[in-house]
C-alpha cells in the first residue's frame, strides 16, 4: 500500500511524457478515443499504421512490462462482463459526443489550458463520480 503513490506517480510522469513526445513528434492531440474513432469511421485511413502502432503500445506495453517484473494483476474490476460491456460502450458514446476523452481533455487538454478541455474533464469526472454512487449504493450492481 505505501507504494501505490509512487506507482501512480511514475504512471503519471509516463503518460505525461507519452502524451508530449506525440504532440512533438506529429503535432497532434494524443486523445486515445479521436485515434480509436478515426480508424473506426475512417476518417484517419492516412495515419491508419500510425495509430495502429499507438494502440498496440497502449495495450502492450503495460502486458510486457507486467510479465517483465513478474507483477500480479490485481484489480477492482466487476465481474458481470454485461456491466462491463454497456460500461465501455456508453464510455464510447460518451467520447464522441464531448469530442474527446481522458487523455485528450484530461491530459493533453488541461496541460494547453484549455477551456473545453477543463470543462470537459470536470463533467466527466463528476458524472463518473455519481454514477459510480448510484450504481454501487443505490442499485447495488458493482
Amino acid at each position: 500500500m505505501e507504494q501505490d503513490w509512487i506507482m501512480g506517480l511514475i504512471g503519471g510522469v509516463l503518460i505525461g511524457l507519452g502524451a508530449a513526445t506525440y504532440l512533438l513528434g506529429n503535432g497532434r492531440i494524443m486523445g486515445a478515443s479521436g485515434i480509436i474513432g478515426g480508424l473506426i469511421d475512417g476518417s484517419g485511413r492516412s495515419t491508419a499504421v500510425e495509430r495502429l502502432v499507438f494502440l498496440a503500445g497502449l495495450v502492450g506495453m503495460p502486458a510486457i512490462l507486467m510479465l517483465m517484473s513478474g507483477a500480479e494483476i490485481t484489480t477492482n474490476l466487476t465481474s458481470n462482463w454485461v456491466v462491463v460491456a454497456i460500461a465501455g460502450l456508453l464510455v464510447g458514446v460518451g467520447t464522441r459526443i464531448a469530442n474527446g476523452c481522458t487523455s485528450g481533455h484530461g491530459v493533453c487538454g488541461i496541460s494547453r489550458f484549455s477551456l473545453r478541455g477543463i470543462v470537459a474533464t470536470l463533467v466527466y469526472l463528476l458524472a463518473g463520480g455519481a454514477m459510480l454512487v448510484v450504481m454501487r449504493h443505490v442499485a447495488g450492481i458493482i
